[in-house]
């Protein structure tokens, strides 16, 4: 897809239904979520109609011998929310139908998504706490997303959540406490 930016075209490598998914805003322009990949030879862009399946995207690629193409294959056949349910319940011989996707690829998929995408969405999952996590203002969903990113496992950030007494405090505090009771 070709991409007008003020007057500019960008070509966008969408996984297949994109279009049908987009929304638009108040203007009735199309609203799409870019993911900009670098390499040495190429720069790309790949679009994606939600913030969801950019995630999955990104999230995808970051998975060895998994690249843009195939992480692309994989939302435009399952989508982002479908993915997440896939990987929560280990369904290794349905992502395999993807074109691309072996065994053995399927399962390192699994494997290295579990807990890292959110069964309602691609976004990490909140911490679980009494309560839920906005009880706290939504601070514990916050403090588990980044302690996903910095590449804890989701079990390991609800520990370290859990532990902590007081989730009011500012949140460079409480990534501290979290990290101390992650490390070693």
């Amino acid at each position: 897809m070709v991409l007008d930016v003020g007057g500019v075209g960008y070509e966008l490598v969408t996984p297949i239904g994109t279009m049908g998914r987009v929304t638009a805003d108040a203007e009735g322009q199309l609203i799409l979520h870019v993911h900009t990949h670098v390499r040495e030879d190429a720069l790309e862009l790949f679009g994606f109609a939600s913030a969801d399946e950019r995630v999955a995207f990104r999230t995808l690629i970051s998975i060895s011998k998994v690249g843009p193409k195939l992480a692309l294959a994989v939302l435009g056949a399952v989508g982002a929310h479908e993915l997440a349910q896939l990987v929560e319940t280990g369904q290794v011989t349905l992502l395999t139908k993807v074109p691309g996707v072996g065994k053995k690829t399927a399962q390192r998929i699994v494997l290295e998504l579990k807990g890292k995408l959110s069964a309602s969405g691609a976004a990490p999952r909140p911490a679980n706490r009494p309560g839920g996590a906005d009880a706290h203002g939504g601070q514990a969903s916050v403090l588990a997303a980044a302690l996903v990113r910095m590449g804890f496992k989701q079990a390991e950030s609800e520990r370290a959540i859990n532990s902590i007494d007081d989730l009011e405090r500012p949140m460079n505090e409480l990534v501290r406490d979290a990290l101390a009771v992650l490390s070693p």
